[in-house]
C-alpha cells in the first residue's frame, strides 16, 4: 500500500457516478453505523482468493465470474439465491469436466445493488425524474427516486442475509456433485445439440459413479455426521462493482497486512469510473482485495498500462483481472492490441470475457436485449484471439421477442436464462476438452454451429 493512501483519500479526487444526498447528516449517521458493523468477509478469505487467482494466471485454474448485473432487495429469497448458486455450481462442474482444471468461482452476489447510469435523469410518462441507481440508492418506482442513505444499511443487511444463506448452502450438502443425470435438458430443441449435451452428462455421471465405487467418497451423509467430502464442498467468493465509495470506505478495515474491503472478496472498477485521476481508481489502488477493471472499446492501450501501473505498481500476482466487454463486432478491433500492450508492460493479469454488456440492443417491444449468437460470437472470438496471442435472443431455446417479457427478473439489462447459461458452459467445456486433447475441431462443430457462434 502506498504511504500517501488512506481509505478516504479518494475524496480529494473528482468522482464519477456520484450520488447527491439531500440530507448529509443522515448520510453521516448511516456511514458511522456501517463502520461499526461486522465485516461480511474476512482478510483470510480475501488472501485465499488472491492465491487462487494466482493459479489462474499460471493457467493452473479457470476463473468463472457469474451472476446478476444488478441485484434487488426483493430477490433476497431462498428460491432465488439457491437457483443462482445452483447454476454457478452446475456451470463450474461442466467446465471442470472439459478443462480438467480447478474452477475459481466468483459470484456477482451479496452486494451488487448499485447501477451506474449514463444520465442522471430519465423521462417516464412525460415526467423527468432522477434515474434509478439501484436498490441501495433509490426506488424503482418513479415516485421514490430521492436518494436515501438508509438504503445503504438495507444493502448491508440484505448482503449479510444473502451471504449467510450462501455459506449455509455450501456447507450442508447443496454443493454435492453427485447427480448430473438429474439435470433437465428439456430446453434443448435441436436433436444434434441434445446428443452432444447428453454425451457430456453421461461421461460426468460415469466418472462420479466410478469414484463412489472405488471408495473415493465413503463417509456418511453430512446430516448424519459425515464429512462434506471432495464432492460436497467448494469455495465461492462474492463480488460487486465498487461504485458507492462512501459505502466501500465504511467497510474498509485495517489489518497487519494492509487495508481490506470487507464488503466482498472481489470488487471491480466499471467502464464509467476508471478515470486515471478519478476517485475510484484512487480508492482501489490501496485495498488488498483482488480487483477487476472493465476494459471496453474506449480504453486506449497506453491508458490501460498507466492504469495498471497505478493499481498494481509492484506487479503482484493474483491482484488484477481485466474484464473485457467490447461487443462481437468490435472485439477483433481492440482485444489483440490490449493483450499486446499488457504483455509488453509485464503486468500479470487474468483476462475474462464479459460477452453481455457490449452486445445490447433494443427489441421491437421496447426491451433492451441481446442476441444469443452475438454473445457466442464474442466468446469464441475471445478464445481465438487469446490463442493467437500466446442477453438474449435465440440459443437452443429459440426464444422469440414476444417471450422476452417472461424473462425479466433483474434490474439491469437482460441476462442469460438458466438454459442458455448451461449452453455456454457446455460450449466452453467442449472447447477446452478439444484443446486438452490436442484436437483442432471436427469438420462440423455441432455446439458452435447450433448455438449460432463463429468457428474458432
Amino acid at each position: 500500500m502506498a504511504s500517501d493512501w488512506t481509505p478516504s483519500s479518494w475524496k480529494s479526487k473528482p468522482i464519477a457516478q456520484d450520488v447527491q444526498y439531500p440530507d448529509p447528516t443522515n448520510l453521516a449517521g448511516v456511514l458511522s453505523k456501517l463502520a461499526t458493523l461486522p465485516p461480511l468477509v474476512t482478510p483470510s478469505e480475501i488472501e485465499r482468493l488472491r492465491y487462487q487467482l494466482g493459479l489462474v494466471q499460471r493457467n493452473e485454474a479457470f476463473l468463472l465470474h457469474a451472476g446478476d448485473c444488478a441485484e434487488s432487495f426483493d430477490a433476497c429469497t431462498n428460491q432465488n439465491i439457491s437457483a443462482k448458486i445452483g447454476l454457478i455450481l452446475s456451470f463450474s462442474l461442466i467446465l471442470i469436466w472439459g478443462a480438467r482444471l480447478p474452477v475459481v468461482r466468483i459470484g456477482r452476489i451479496a452486494g451488487q445493488y448499485a447501477k451506474p447510469r449514463s444520465s442522471t435523469h430519465e423521462t417516464i410518462d412525460g415526467k423527468q425524474v432522477l434515474s434509478f441507481r439501484g436498490d441501495n440508492v433509490n426506488g424503482l418506482d418513479p415516485n421514490d427516486r430521492t436518494p436515501d442513505p438508509q438504503r445503504l444499511l438495507s444493502a448491508y443487511f440484505h448482503s449479510t442475509a444473502t451471504l449467510n444463506h450462501v455459506r449455509g448452502l455450501l456447507t450442508s450438502g447443496f454443493a454435492s456433485l453427485h447427480s448430473p443425470r438429474d439435470w433437465s435438458l428439456s430446453h434443448v430443441r435441436s436433436p444434434s445439440l441434445r446428443k452432444e449435451f447428453e454425451t457430456i452428462v453421461e461421461g460426468l455421471s460415469d466418472a462420479l459413479d466410478f469414484s463412489r465405487t472405488i471408495g473415493a467418497e465413503t463417509s456418511a451423509p453430512y446430516e448424519r455426521g459425515g464429512g462434506r467430502g471432495t464432492l460436497g464442498e467448494v469455495d465461492l467468493y462474492t463480488s460487486h462493482e465498487g461504485l458507492m465509495l462512501d459505502y466501500e470506505e465504511a467497510l474498509t478495515r485495517a489489518s497487519s497486512s494492509g487495508y481490506y474491503n470487507t464488503s466482498a472478496h472481489f470488487l471491480w472498477i466499471g467502464d464509467r469510473t476508471r478515470q486515471i485521476g478519478g476517485a475510484h481508481v484512487e480508492y482501489f489502488r490501496g485495498i488488498r482485495n483482488p480487483i477487476g477493471i472493465k476494459v471496453g472499446p474506449s480504453m486506449a492501450k497506453d491508458e490501460l498500462v498507466r492504469l495498471l501501473d497505478i493499481v498494481n505498481p509492484s506487479k503482484d500476482v493474483g491482484r488484477i483481472t481485466l474484464i473485457t466487454r467490447y461487443g462481437a463486432d468490435k472485439i477483433d478491433i481492440h482485444l489483440a492490441g490490449h493483450i499486446e500492450a499488457v504483455q509488453k508492460s509485464q503486468h500479470p493479469v487474468i483476462w475474462i470475457c464479459d460477452p453481455m454488456h457490449g452486445n445490447t440492443l433494443t427489441s421491437s417491444t421496447g426491451y433492451k436485449t441481446r442476441h444469443f449468437s452475438a454473445i457466442i460470437g464474442e466468446i469464441t472470438s475471445s478464445l481465438r484471439i487469446h490463442t493467437e496471442n500466446g442477453k438474449c435472443l435465440g440459443g437452443s431455446m429459440e426464444l422469440s421477442e414476444e417471450q422476452l417479457g417472461l424473462r425479466y427478473q433483474s434490474f439491469c439489462d437482460p441476462r442469460l436464462n438458466f438454459e442458455q447459461s448451461l449452453d455456454v458452459a457446455f460450449l466452453l467445456s467442449n472447447h477446452f476438452k478439444k484443446e486438452r486433447k490436442g484436437s483442432k475441431g471436427a469438420e462440423k462443430d455441432v455446439l458452435y454451429s447450433e448455438l449460432g457462434g463463429q468457428r474458432l
